[in-house]
């Protein structure tokens, strides 16, 4: 899956229409996580310092698609964007097909960089429009994909311009370039021993990517409250904790592949517990194996952590994809801690660690560890799909290096 990259590419004097990530989260007109932002700094200090003419485009949030609304405006970006390159970043226009656009990229100096107001502020951009695919491509002479956080959609920017494009470049900007790199080049013949790490609420939205990595990987550690849906299919008490009781057969099926092949998987053996769902509130307590009646498991034990955590420091490659309990909440933080912090420790000692985007990136950061991993993945939903072994048509359609 080696493609061209923006490097290969002359861009001077060149219109280059840059599809990027930066669906930032925001409180109120204030950006909380810029990484996305700072993430596509690269591709666009690589076109602008090379006397390109950047034009970026992006989504931000679930707008209606029937037109501006101030609340998901890429005013904020555009600021934040200008502060970091240290140049003016404008919007041209509210509504990205107006006339106003062609005009605005006409007056463009080489280095200059413009952002197209919010993509989905029209519902075509979803629906993979011929008309919108054209009006977009017609910006660009050279069209690049940086994206990652969005390949996995088919919609027009992503998709449709690129077709629009015809024998124009289309290419892979840095972070697509090291997204791909990790998530599918290292995982194609990883060192070993290879660990994978899963967590989160429901083994329906992992089952696909342990069907996928089951027979590639050494060890599978299982967190989070989808591991009570494998503990019940095992016969295990689990209290009030979270099953998907539609999955229970499923799980059975996966925990028998494991049995079968070189793949050791891995479940909780304690769990911290509370009687409510909430921070500060209900009875907590740690249960060995079966989980007391009125109690939900928030957190992976000690015991687990700790066996969690000696197994990664003695693997290779790392993957991980998922939080093992409530991490947003102290006391059931320690799981997802002593694991982030394992992580760190055996990439220090020469493991390539790489981290899905979401909640697992999110962890990452708030525990102080993010700088010292492999690759931090910018793309959650993108990212679990690329470990479930899928084509990202948006990928396929850029040129082969």
């Amino acid at each position: 899956m080696t493609k061209q990259t923006i490097a290969s590419i002359d861009v001077a004097g060149k219109q280059v229409l840059i599809r990027v990530d930066f669906n930032v989260p925001l409180n109120g007109s204030t950006i909380t996580d810029d990484r996305r932002i700072q993430a596509a700094l690269p591709t666009i200090n690589s076109v602008i310092s090379r006397g390109g003419k950047a034009i970026l485009m992006s989504h931000l949030g679930r707008p209606s698609g029937k037109g501006y609304e101030a609340s998901f405006s890429m005013a904020p970006i555009a600021k934040r964007l200008s502060e970091l390159l240290g140049k003016d970043v404008h919007i041209p226009a509210q509504n990205c097909k107006s006339p106003e656009i062609s005009t605005a990229i006409a007056a463009m100096d080489d280095g200059d960089v413009i952002l197209l107001e919010n993509l989905r502020f029209h519902g075509c951009e979803k629906r993979g429009e011929p008309d919108f695919s054209q009006q977009l491509a017609a910006h660009g002479d050279i069209y690049v994909n940086d994206a990652f956080g969005t390949c996995h959609r088919n919609h027009t920017s992503m998709v449709g311009v690129p077709m629009a494009m015809g024998n124009k470049p289309k290419v892979a900007g840095f972070l697509v370039e090291k997204e791909i790199a990790y998530l599918s080049q290292v995982l194609a013949d990883p060192n070993r021993p290879f660990t994978v790490i899963l967590g989160g609420a429901k083994v329906s939205d992992k089952l696909p990517a342990i069907e996928h990595l089951l027979p590639k990987a050494d060890h599978i550690l299982v967190g989070g409250a989808m591991a009570y849906t494998f503990l019940q299919a095992l016969g295990h008490t689990v209290g009030t904790s979270i099953v998907e009781d539609d999955m229970i057969q499923d799980a059975k099926r996966i925990i028998e592949l494991a049995a079968e092949s070189k793949t050791d998987l891995h479940l909780p053996e304690d769990h911290i517990c509370s009687t409510i769902f909430a921070e500060k509130a209900g009875d907590i307590e740690v249960f060995d194996d079966q989980i007391k009646d009125g109690f939900m498991g928030l957190d992976i034990g000690p015991k687990t952590a700790a066996r969690y955590s000696q197994i990664i420091k003695d693997s290779k490659t790392i993957v991980w994809n998922g939080p093992m309990g409530v991490f947003e909440w102290a006391p059931f933080q320690m799981g997802t801690q002593l694991i982030a912090e394992a992580i760190a420790d055996a990439t220090d000692a020469g493991a390539t660690s790489i981290v899905g985007g979401g909640d697992s990136a999110a962890a990452a950061e708030i525990f102080g560890v993010a700088n010292r991993l492999s690759h931090v993945s910018t793309g959650g939903g993108a990212s679990l799909e690329m470990l479930e072994g899928k084509r990202f048509k948006a990928v396929d359609l850029l040129d082969n290096a």
